[in-house]
């Protein structure tokens, strides 16, 4: 909402038109701010005019341009950006969502947002790390770098990892979003992940960062921040990032990475404006791959793989640039708009061996090919958003329309084949390239028009959230050598939400939402219908649960159960569409917070049951999907040492359950536990601040595999151990 000063307005004895005159100027503030008090009316003869005892009526400034606080033990924030409806703390969103700070980002020496979720029970990331792109699920289904949003808009993030050094939050939404942030570009179902960046703060930041981790990556970052102006209205945030060197995974892994990023902002009264732009580039030679099976092979033994099977001189070499711009007005206390605008290039060059189909034995046969990737994105947003109240019942009214747009090129060109073992690795002779061949090209753009009510009553007690948004989906797509294929469809998404508050810190919440994916056309032979095209497909959440905030210490319980479906040939009518499903149910309990002094928890579990409701021909009905383990728990917990001011000690536990490898549940793998370990010492040297940090990653160097999905099994991070060493000048 709009800033708001302290309003104080008091008529000792006022008319009664008067009386309107002050309600009126009263209804410019936001309605849930508004405190009056009305005493008894004086009986008058005839002839006076009907008066008023005193009446008051107040508004609290809130803070505008700035992330919502950090909760109690720093790690996490109080709330978030909860799409169009913006930014509201924990306890008054209907819908579960952890925000991830600044603070707990540079502690666990985090550089991707891999690296931050990896706090969350709800997420895990499905591709090796340092391998070539990250991928997430979430709530059991599956969310690519695309889902990420940066500021608020979808496809201005790197496409393949998404570095955090700039970040000043990492916030994450669990369930479907469509309303809430329009239809995401890849279809993520689950939820969503939004990036806040850093803004310069009302102190002045210089600070540097040098960095180790095993085998022998070295890195620095730079954050310098400064704000100027005669009320400090104009603010610049500055980050300077590289690292290169050999990881813990041997053979010939190494990583070259470096970002560069400027934050710009103003701060008016009625007027706030931002620009964030960054330039990444990120190099790895030797990415790990995912494994799958072949044929009827027996599930690979990853406590007998010591080093990495990838290809030394396989590579995956990214550079992204991107710019965004957001404004936002004051018409009215009550009435802003705002509008933003960004525009990203991503070029992408890779050298991969892939895909990894083993035997018993270990053995593959793998092609070698050059893949070449080249996105150019635009996406945007506008709106209003107001405020009134009719009688009793007080209205947050957001209008928004956005528009997402992606033309990208592909080509893929097989240059060879090698043959190796994942236990006992050949590096054979690397392939010759051929120059860049032809990049068919393709083109994606989403628009959408929505409108939400966050209808308040009871001084908040009671918030009801209702709104709908229509989304229109255009794909084009032409393939070498393969028809052209196209497709328009729009469709609506309501959601419908409440956050009930029966004691000041304990919250009641229930939504039903949705979300949408683009759906496969129809093959061109072999079906009844070929090159039918459908209209997206709508996922269906709905989730109930209970928030209790203790003041210092949060525990936050939903269950939920989300519905999507899926397309198969049916094979009695023989016609392909929409006929599959797969239907999430879950409990999450998460907890956060500092429950005493020095004590600092946060952690969960999610209990899911991701079943297979409908399925070809009925084949593996009401089995386990790939890759959804019925049990994820994490618990981190930091202790600051009484004794020695300024050293805390953490530790971390991870668990995974088991994961079926095929849909017919005949294989799988095992679960398992990840314990990390770690230490820092904050102390001042000649008036400068300087903090010691260490952690051991994986400290019992456990091999595992750490998830299983439809393009086959991820090995876990070996023993990584991470120094650094930060001074604030």
């Amino acid at each position: 909402m709009p800033n708001h000063k302290i309003v104080s307005i008091q008529f000792k004895r006022t008319t009664l038109s008067s009386l309107i005159a002050a309600m009126f100027a009263a209804s410019t503030l936001h309605a849930g701010e508004i405190t009056q008090t009305v005493g008894q009316s004086e009986s008058k003869s005839a002839s006076e005019t009907q008066t008023l005892e005193a009446v008051t009526v107040k508004a609290t400034k809130e803070t505008r341009g700035k992330p919502m606080p950090a909760y109690a033990g720093g790690q996490v924030a109080s709330g978030g950006r909860v799409g169009l409806l913006g930014n509201k703390s924990v306890m008054d969103t209907p819908y579960s969502m952890t925000s991830y700070t600044q603070e707990l980002i540079q502690n666990q020496q985090a550089t991707t947002v891999a690296d931050v979720v990896a706090n969350d029970p709800s997420v895990r990331n499905i591709n090796p790390r340092f391998g070539r792109f990250d991928q997430f699920t979430i709530r059991g289904f599956s969310l690519s770098n695309s889902e990420i949003a940066f500021n608020g808009l979808y496809g201005l993030v790197p496409t393949y990892t998404v570095p955090v050094e700039s970040a000043e939050r990492v916030e994450v939404f669990k369930g479907p979003n469509t309303l809430l942030n329009g239809m995401s570009p890849s279809g993520a179902v689950g939820g969503s992940i939004n990036i806040a960046p850093k803004r310069a703060t009302d102190k002045d930041i210089t600070q540097f960062t040098a960095s180790y981790a095993t085998e022998s990556v070295l890195g620095g970052h730079l954050d310098v921040g400064r704000r100027l102006g005669s009320d400090g209205q104009f603010g610049a945030r500055v980050n300077a990032v590289h690292q290169d060197g050999d990881t813990a995974f041997s053979n010939d892994q190494s990583i070259k990475r470096s970002l560069v990023s400027l934050g710009l902002d103003f701060r008016g009264e009625k007027l706030r404006l931002s620009s964030d732009m960054y330039h990444y580039e990120n190099r790895g030679t030797a990415p790990l791959e995912r494994v799958a099976l072949l044929g009827t092979a027996v599930t690979p033994d990853a406590d007998r793989i010591s080093r990495n099977f990838a290809q030394k001189w396989s590579y995956a070499d990214t550079t992204d640039s991107a710019v965004l711009f957001r404004g936002e007005y004051d018409i009215t206390a009550l009435t802003t708009a705002y509008a933003a605008w960004g525009a990203r290039r991503g070029r992408y060059d890779f050298l991969r061996v892939s895909p990894i189909n083993v035997n018993s034995a270990g053995n593959f046969t793998a092609d070698t090919n050059r893949f070449l990737r080249d996105e150019d994105t635009i996406s945007s947003e506008a709106g209003i958003r107001t405020a009134f109240s009719t009688g009793a019942v007080d209205h947050a009214v957001n209008l928004n329309a956005s528009l997402f747009r992606i033309d990208f090129a592909n080509a893929e060109t097989t240059v060879g084949s090698i043959s190796s073992n994942i236990y006992d690795p050949v590096n054979r002779a690397q392939p010759n390239t051929p120059g860049t061949p032809e990049r068919p090209t393709g083109k994606t753009q989403l628009e959408s028009f929505a409108i939400t009510d966050t209808l308040s009553m009871l001084d908040e007690r009671i918030q009801l959230t209702l709104g709908v948004r229509k989304q229109r989906a255009i794909g084009i797509s032409t393939p070498a050598n393969r028809p052209r294929t196209e497709y328009d469809k729009d469709a609506y998404t309501p959601t419908a939400a409440i956050v009930i508050k029966p004691y000041q810190h304990v919250s009641i919440f229930g939504n039903y939402i949705e979300a949408l994916t683009q759906t496969q056309i129809a093959p061109s032979n072999g079906v009844a219908n070929p090159g039918a095209m459908f209209p997206p497909a709508k996922t269906k959440q709905i989730e109930a649960g209970v928030k209790v905030d203790l003041g210092t210490f949060t525990t936050t319980m939903s269950v939920f159960r989300i519905e999507r479906p899926s397309t198969f040939t049916d094979p009695v009518t023989n016609t392909f569409g929409l006929n599959g499903e797969q239907r999430n149910t879950g409990l999450e309990i998460n907890v956060f917070g500092e429950p005493m002094t020095g004590v600092r928890l946060l952690g969960g579990l999610m209990l899911l049951d991701a079943e297979l409701t409908k399925t070809n021909g009925g084949v593996n009905e009401g089995n386990t999907a790939i890759g959804v383990a019925k049990l994820n728990a994490n618990l981190g917990a930091e202790w600051d040492v009484g004794g020695v001011p300024g050293l805390t000690f953490t530790a971390r536990a991870i668990h995974t359950g088991e994961q079926y490898i095929n849909e017919a549940n005949t294989r799988e793998i095992p679960d398992w536990t990840r314990f990390d370990l770690g230490s820092r010492y904050v102390f001042k040297t000649q008036g400068k601040t300087v903090t010691l940090r260490a952690s051991v990653e994986n400290v019992s160097d456990k091999r595992y595999w750490s998830t299983a999905s439809q393009f086959g099994l991820t090995f876990g991070t070996p023993r990584t151990a991470i120094l650094s060493a930060t001074v604030d000048f």
